[in-house]
């Protein structure tokens, strides 16, 4: 039978259909309602949220560092500036391999080892998103060839900065100091947000004691930045506000007559201005060029000058600590005169050796036969007398010369604004029990008395206390700051010795111009040529011990065991406007080495002549 054939139910297919097409509109319908729902959610109620969120992608608050305030001379110098220069940069959180691209690099302009390895140093001491500095003082084929293969190098970028800039280098390096990459132990330390951006800082001298005057306050730009980090554009601006412009009371050239008078010498000059404690010169020598560490010396360099016997970057002026032989003698005679042990004609006998009651040791004058039967103060200091001051010494006692000499600053710190100063040191019978653990034995005052034993003086202490003895009693702080930002700054008065009577200055101040003047002055050939009054000091340090039977014999001696030379002097006697000292290491001769430094000094000075005409003396008028 044939089979029946079932009819096609159209009716159940539509409704069927019709289902299906609900079904699929509901969907439809409810995934458009969810999408809408998040759509006006993001846009009404999120809309702060997300608009924030993209605007730290796109806009960036980036600091803009402050431009280092300039140092200036007395006269308007330039001593410190800041010079435009380009650096490759790279900020490692935009570079995916450090490798690849230093090699890129590498291929594209010179790279020397120093320059990869500080930049790996400075890469570990780095900010999140900080520019780390690769390569300094870019020419311009560098980045030139750097800008045709920038869209290879992602992360690297040519930055045009400020840089530090010491236009007379090692003249003023041990005073001005220098600024340098700042480190991780310094960024503890610092304001996060004031150095944002800020690669330098003051390491030593007057730029590290300055800083805060020096660096001025950050500012800052929101800006536009494309994915790649580059600038679109700014939207706002807050410009940085400069660091304060200070001038010194340094005289740069008298600076540089007390740098070239060295020549090369180890040794210092410090000259002061009595009349308000401003420092004129500031010389230690030899020197070096702090240029090379604004932007990190490399390893050689640095190696090359830490291990120079001659210690170039040992700054002598402020940590040089030297006996001061005797430049002291005036302060003793002083002293002396004020404590009223003996008058300016008090007569001491000179054989050419001194010894203690019940003592056989003697001690030796340093010339041989010693001065005369009959020697006072004036002549004491003229000719520098060993004899006299042993017995001034004695009769004085080691707790009164202790406490005078502090009160022309000795044994303690200057209290000078820049860093690492000395104190130096002014021996106690307390020192000694302290440190020795031991008594204080009267053959120790004896040598005291001529600056030799325990004691010890920067030459920034000899000046200072030079300063006191030409402004009869005025200890002040000696300041190299002058102004700031055109303000003048004065130096605090540390202490005034009013209890000295005039008559005892005035005695004192002609027994040093005996030194000069006097037919057998230690410095009288210092005279010949002198268009002002001049009081001075000569001293010869003793670097080793000579026995009593023997005779100081310098050619047999190596020069690091040779005295040393060193001087001190104020001028115009009469109204003193500049005091010096001078201390030149393994020197011999205070007066014939030392001295006509000091002149040389003084002629720039008072006089404006830089011909340093004093340092052709020869020897034959002095002595010591």
């Amino acid at each position: 039978m044939p089979r029946r054939q079932q009819l096609k139910n159209t009716q159940r297919e539509r409704r069927q259909y019709k289902r299906r097409m609900i079904y699929c509109l509901l969907f439809v319908s409810a995934l458009i309602g969810v999408i809408v729902y998040r759509y006006s959610h993001l846009q009404l109620i999120d809309y702060d949220i997300y608009k924030t969120q993209s605007d730290r992608n796109r806009i960036q608050l980036l600091p803009l560092p402050p431009k280092r305030g300039l140092i200036f001379d007395r006269n308007g110098e330039l001593l410190a500036e800041n010079i435009p220069s380009y650096t490759l940069t790279l900020t490692r959180e935009r570079i995916k391999s450090l490798d690849d691209t230093l090699a890129a690099i590498a291929e594209i302009i010179a790279l020397d080892e120093s320059d990869v390895e500080q930049f790996e140093r400075r890469l570990r001491h780095r900010r999140p998103y900080q520019g780390i500095p690769l390569k300094f003082r870019l020419t311009e084929e560098e980045i030139a060839k750097l800008a045709v293969n920038s869209y290879r190098l992602p992360g690297v970028e040519v930055d045009a900065q400020l840089v530090r800039h010491y236009p007379k280098g090692e003249l003023f390096a041990h005073l001005l100091g220098y600024v340098g990459r700042i480190s991780e132990k310094e960024l503890e330390v610092i304001d996060p947000v004031n150095y944002s951006g800020t690669d330098f800082i003051g390491k030593i001298g007057i730029e590290k004691y300055y800083e805060d005057l020096l660096h001025g306050i950050v500012g800052y730009q929101n800006a536009e930045s494309n994915a790649h980090g580059r600038i679109l554009r700014v939207l706002e601006q807050h410009d940085p506000l400069p660091g304060g412009d200070i001038q010194l009371h340094v005289d740069s050239q008298v600076q540089e007559v007390a740098f070239s008078a060295m020549a090369g010498r180890r040794g210092a000059v410090v000259a002061i201005d009595p009349r308000s404690g401003g420092v004129i010169a500031m010389v230690s020598t030899p020197s070096y060029d702090t240029n090379q560490f604004v932007n990190g010396i490399s390893s050689k360099d640095y190696q090359a000058l830490s291990g120079d016997r001659n210690l170039p970057l040992f700054n002598r002026a402020l940590q040089g600590q030297y006996p001061p032989a005797s430049t002291v003698k005036p302060i003793w005679g002083l002293a002396g005169l004020y404590y009223g042990v003996v008058s300016p004609n008090t007569r001491f006998v000179d054989p050419g050796w001194f010894s203690l009651p019940n003592d056989e040791r003697r001690y030796r004058d340093w010339k041989v036969g010693g001065h005369g039967y009959s020697i006072n103060l004036e002549q004491a200091v003229e000719q520098s007398c060993d004899v006299y001051y042993y017995e001034l010494a004695y009769r004085l006692g080691i707790d009164r010369l202790h406490d005078f000499g502090v009160r022309f600053g000795l044994g303690n710190a200057t209290g000078i604004d820049t860093t690492n100063e000395r104190r130096g040191l002014m021996p106690s019978r307390e020192w000694k029990e302290n440190v020795y653990g031991g008594h204080w034995y009267p053959g120790e005052t004896i040598n005291i008395g001529i600056g030799q034993g325990f004691m010890l003086t920067t030459p920034l202490q000899l000046a200072v206390a030079t300063s006191v003895l030409a402004s009869q009693g005025e200890l002040r702080a000696p300041r190299l700051l002058a102004a700031v930002d055109g303000q003048p700054v004065q130096a605090p008065l540390l202490g005034k010795i009013e209890d000295v009577s005039q008559a005892d200055w005035n005695a004192v101040r002609a027994s040093m111009e005996a030194v000069i003047y006097g037919q057998r002055g230690t410095a009288r050939g210092l005279q010949r040529g002198l268009e002002y009054t001049l009081a001075a000091k000569t001293g010869t340090a003793q670097v080793v011990s000579i026995a009593a039977d023997e005779k100081y014999d310098a050619e047999a001696l190596a020069i690091a065991k040779r005295d040393h030379a060193l001087f001190i002097a104020f001028a115009p006697a009469e109204k003193p406007e500049i005091a010096v000292a001078v201390v030149i290491e393994n020197g011999e001769h205070g007066g014939s080495v030392a001295g006509p430094v000091a002149r040389a000094v003084i002629d720039a000075y008072l006089l404006g002549d830089t011909s340093a005409k004093a340092l052709k003396m020869s020897r034959e008028d002095s002595d010591e």
